[in-house]
């Protein structure tokens, strides 16, 4: 779509010369020759950028500037003037004026301008189409759950997202605590301003420093320039901590530095920076009992626990499977151009009694899996792998008692595969971590993703 740009000057020679210049580069001018005629076309048509002379007669450049700014604030304006009125433009600017062009005008600094200042209008248009779009995402009436217990932890994040509050966000792996904390975010007052996150399990204390705090040049071997951290970039906005109960007790003290005093150095640096970022953390551990373990800082864990938010697994939200399920199915339908329409009942009712240790994130996988091989257009009980098919509640009696070898090894193999998917949420599925902590080496350790389907 081509730029609309409004030409505001009583001297026609100069609206005659712009008009030609912009016409032979594609852009489409408008002209009016004095502030109230150019208020008339605004009214009845936005122009993408005003360019205005400051003296003209019955409206000058400076009242038109002061009218838009209250009328129409998002038309960049840029202002034309003589050398002996450059003081009035760089007041002009002050008044929210995006530039200043000085007569008598150079063509290239007048495009060069003009296109500056598209690009950059344009880029405003579209972060506050994207911002739109994830206002949207995360609106509450977007949000799927309908059991009594999800009805009542979203009333709870709708009354929190009004507030500055400190959130700790409680639940396994897999249930959703990072869209709860984007929820918070977009529908709080904070919403225009950055939403940062950092998962603070996966780095090392040094990188997870640094990253948090940013730090100086030649504050350690390959610090080759200053680099801000993440407090930084969330200031008046919000720090989203996932996997807070994975840090060390010296970066916890460093942490609660900046909760109690909103303050921090760079690392290898000695000016003080102050910031104001809201922060909302999440695990998947029992801080309480690490507090016990003095793994964690009492007074860090009252810091971040002023509003607790606990996240039900998806096990104790049954009833919830069935919207999840069509949720995702419309999600990857449209990613993967398919035309899935249904769930056969007896599919939705194996799923409605598996218990899902990966929680949501686990069903989303499914799902996607199922969408992608799709040929008939319709989820069937053939589709769910073996393990959900077979599944079996803990002192769920097998319907063949004789064989009771076989329902053994059945339970053995739940177990296992539950285990392993722990595990890898624990280790935000790094399968060189996850075989480690199980003590497997590399090939068993595969060949056992390959036996339970696990992706």
């Amino acid at each position: 779509m081509k730029t609309r740009i409004l030409i505001v000057d009583d001297e026609l020679d100069a609206l005659e010369l712009m008009q030609e210049l912009f016409e032979s580069k594609g852009y489409i001018p408008v002209t009016a020759t004095n502030g109230l005629e150019a208020l008339n076309i605004i009214r009845n048509q936005e122009p993408d950028l005003v360019l205005t002379d400051i003296r003209m007669p019955e409206m000058d450049g400076m009242q038109l500037l002061e009218v838009l700014n209250k009328e129409y604030p998002n038309i960049p304006v840029i202002m034309v003037t003589a050398h002996g009125t450059i003081e009035t433009a760089v007041e002009a600017m002050k008044l929210g004026a995006k530039d200043y062009i000085l007569k008598p005008l150079r063509l290239d600094e007048i495009l060069a301008k003009i296109e500056r200042i598209t690009q950059l209008n344009s880029l405003i248009k579209e972060n506050e189409y994207l911002l739109s779009k994830l206002q949207q995402t995360y609106d509450f009436t977007n949000m799927i759950g309908k059991t009594d217990k999800v009805q009542a932890l979203f009333r709870l994040v709708k009354e929190v997202a009004a507030t500055n509050t400190t959130v700790l966000i409680r639940g396994e792996s897999g249930t959703g605590k990072e869209l709860i904390a984007n929820a918070i975010h977009y529908n709080s007052q904070r919403v225009k301003r950055p939403f940062v996150k950092i998962n603070c399990g996966v780095l090392a204390e040094s990188l997870l420093e640094s990253e948090l705090f940013g730090h100086v040049r030649g504050a350690f071997t390959g610090a080759i320039k200053d680099k801000i951290g993440r407090f930084e970039m969330a200031n008046g906005g919000t720090l989203f901590l996932d996997e807070i109960g994975d840090i060390s007790l010296n970066m916890q003290l460093k942490l609660l530095r900046v909760l109690q005093e909103g303050e921090f150095e760079r690392v290898g640096g000695t000016e003080t920076i102050k910031v104001d970022v809201r922060i909302i953390a999440a695990t998947n551990k029992d801080l309480e009992k690490a507090m016990e373990e003095g793994t964690f800082r009492q007074d860090l864990y009252y810091r971040l626990n002023v509003i607790p938010i606990e996240v039900p697994p998806l096990r104790e939200r049954v009833e919830d499977i069935k919207y999840l399920v069509y949720h995702f199915i419309e999600k990857f339908n449209k990613v993967y151009g398919k035309n899935i329409r249904d769930i056969e009942p007896q599919a939705l009712s194996v799923l409605e009694k598996y218990n899902f240790p990966g929680n949501i994130r686990e069903l989303e996988n499914l799902i996607e899996r199922i969408v992608v091989l799709d040929k008939t257009g319709m989820i069937r009980l053939t589709d769910l792998p073996g393990y959900i098919r077979e599944y079996k509640k803990p002192g769920q009696p097998d319907n063949d008692s004789a064989d009771l070898t076989q329902g053994l090894n059945k339970l053995v193999e739940d177990y296992e595969r539950n285990l392993i998917i722990k595990a890898l949420d624990q280790n935000n599925y790094n399968k060189f971590q996850t075989a480690k902590m199980l003590n497997m080496n590399r090939s068993t350790f595969m060949s056992k993703l390959k036996k339970y389907n696990i992706s």
